[in-house]
């Protein structure tokens, strides 16, 4: 259950994150779900190694968010260049 809990996790920041990130993405669900998944874990490592706060808050949501959209933007410099 904790996998399945980690992707619907990922996707609903990962389709956060790109609601709030204007224009248009070059991946689709399976990208949004990865970089949500990989955002959610980069971000919340980092607020909580910063002592921003602790596990089971709602600034989890917040670093998450960031974090995801923070490499989507990088995935879009990297696409954009390859093409």
């Amino acid at each position: 259950m904790g996998i399945l809990a980690w992707i619907l996790f990922g996707l609903v920041v990962g389709i956060i994150a790109k609601l709030l990130m204007p224009g248009k993405d070059p991946g689709g669900l399976i990208v949004t779900i990865l970089l949500g998944i990989a955002g959610a874990m980069i971000g919340g490592f980092l607020g909580r190694a910063m002592g921003l706060y602790r596990e089971d808050e709602a600034a989890g949501w917040i670093m998450s968010i960031l974090g995801a959209i923070v490499l989507l933007v990088l995935y879009r410099l990297l696409v954009r260049r390859r093409a």
